[in-house]
């Protein structure tokens, strides 16, 4: 695959970012391809290595090497086709997946991955661009009728399956427009709202019809969707978040959810013609984020562009080294210290501080946190098997942000209503996809927790699969 010994010619190279000091000042996408030859030299990198570990480890189960020779060669359409029959919505994973591919490929033992994703995102670009990336109109339906209750990865994914098979697929969506979490708590500066825009228009010309501002419980199922649906597929996403609960932060005002965030933020700027101001704005203000993960990142990256006065991420987990631990080898996702675009922007970092207790009457004025030692061996340290310190110290804040992440699906309403059974970790509890329930199958964060996107549009395409053996059963 690609040129034998281009590993070994070429260092790897990554997408082209705006400066710093210019994209802090907007929040548009300023991570891009390079130019097709230089793509080209990237994908000649890969090393017929024989057993792809990159695409064990990608959730869609991509055929990287495949789609890289065909770069290599110049063959971008013959690219494009490959990469699409396992992955439906590339334009978006190209953007925001984590890319779990890239560590697990085999020149990752000896030098720095191919940039996967880097091409990923140039085939899927280039073909849009080219006008390769066109509506499947199905000549031939089927007269199944199948409600889809939310218009995320999953829900889109199975959506676009569904219907390629020929049923009569129509997606409800409670917000105003599509897209679900990542339209609404993904920052535009990672995925321009345009490009699920782009996808949109070309799924309802294949004839899948959208609903908005429509929120579906389960008397809404009862009483509407089964009468004029053969099945119902839920895709509604892990919306319970997990509380930061620390003494004296009820009811304190400046305290508040990154969805929370995130969500308004998002809004603003799809309403922006209406002059929409955000509902919670960091400008001036001394924000601390309580999360590690990219949830937090991404309100890092927000509370900048806001015009934060600073911003400090807490977390709870000790930094990681630069190199793999031993336990931690090759090719299984590495430990290892990383530093997001957003941090790059500016931001305090402050690793193995567990939060304590919050300072102010009315409003929040600081967080307090303790200082907590993790083992330095990895396979003691555990999820929860750190030591207190007695050192303690007061952050200043104006602005709290909590981005612990989420429990687990929304048990009110649709999901009590229905009376649907819920796994131990409180997840929706599926057999092939199916509810107990038996017109009402699930996928995406609903059945698997928070995850990856690139997880949820799996998952969907799984769960489009187990429906059209179940329908050819009956």
């Amino acid at each position: 695959m690609g040129k034998l010994t281009g590993f070994m010619e070429y260092p790897r190279e990554k997408m082209r970012k705006e400066p710093v000091f210019s994209r802090i000042k907007h929040f548009k996408e300023f991570i891009h391809p390079r130019t097709n030859d230089r793509v080209r030299t990237q994908a000649a990198r890969c090393m017929d290595c024989g057993v792809p570990f990159c695409n064990n480890a990608c959730p869609v189960n991509n055929l990287i090497p495949d789609f890289n020779n065909l770069v290599y060669e110049s063959q971008w359409k013959s690219a494009y086709h490959s990469l699409i029959s396992t992955n439906n919505f590339p334009e978006f994973t190209g953007r925001i997946c984590p890319a779990p591919c890239e560590p697990a490929c085999t020149v990752a033992i000896i030098d720095k991955p191919v940039a996967i994703k880097h091409i990923e995102l140039s085939i899927i670009e280039n073909a849009f661009k080219r006008g390769w990336v066109k509506p499947k109109i199905v000549t031939k339906r089927s007269n199944i009728k199948i409600a889809i209750i939310g218009s995320g990865p999953a829900g889109m994914a199975a959506a676009d399956n569904l219907n390629i098979a020929g049923h009569n697929v129509v997606v409800f969506e409670k917000h105003p427009h599509f897209g679900g979490l990542l339209r609404y708590g993904i920052p535009d500066f990672k995925l321009d709202k345009s490009v699920i825009d782009r996808r949109i228009n070309i799924l309802k010309q294949e004839g899948i019809k959208f609903i908005a501002n429509c929120t579906v419980d389960g008397a809404y199922i009862k009483e509407h969707i089964f009468s004029k649906f053969d099945l119902v597929c839920l895709c509604c996403g892990a919306e319970e978040q997990r509380e930061l609960d620390i003494p004296g932060i009820k009811n304190l005002a400046g305290v508040h959810y990154a969805m929370e965030y995130l969500v308004g933020q998002n809004k603003s700027l799809h309403d922006k013609k209406k002059n929409v101001k955000p509902l919670i704005n960091a400008h001036g203000k001394q924000v601390v984020v309580v999360g590690g993960g990219d949830t937090g990142a991404d309100c890092v990256g927000t509370a900048i562009r806001q015009g934060a006065k600073s911003v400090t991420q807490v977390q709870l987990h000790k930094k990681q080294p630069l190199e793999r631990y031993v336990t931690n080898p090759w090719p299984n996702w590495p430990k290892t210290f990383n530093n997001s675009s957003s941090h790059e922007e500016g931001c305090i970092r402050e690793f193995s501080y567990l939060t304590k207790s919050v300072l102010g009457k009315n409003k929040i004025e600081a967080l307090e946190v303790q200082k907590i030692i993790w083992p330095d061996n990895e396979i003691e340290s555990g999820q929860r098997n750190y030591k207190l310190s007695g050192k303690t110290k007061s952050i200043a804040c104006d602005l709290l942000i909590s981005a612990l992440g989420f429990r687990h699906t929304l048990h009110n309403g649709l999901v009590k209503d229905l009376d649907l059974a819920l796994d131990g970790r409180g997840n929706l509890l599926v057999d092939n996809f199916r509810s107990n329930n038996s017109r009402i199958f699930a996928a995406g964060d609903m059945v698997d927790g928070a995850n990856l996107v690139v997880t949820a549009i799996d998952s969907g395409r799984k769960m489009a699969t187990m429906v059209n053996e179940h329908l050819a059963s009956i």
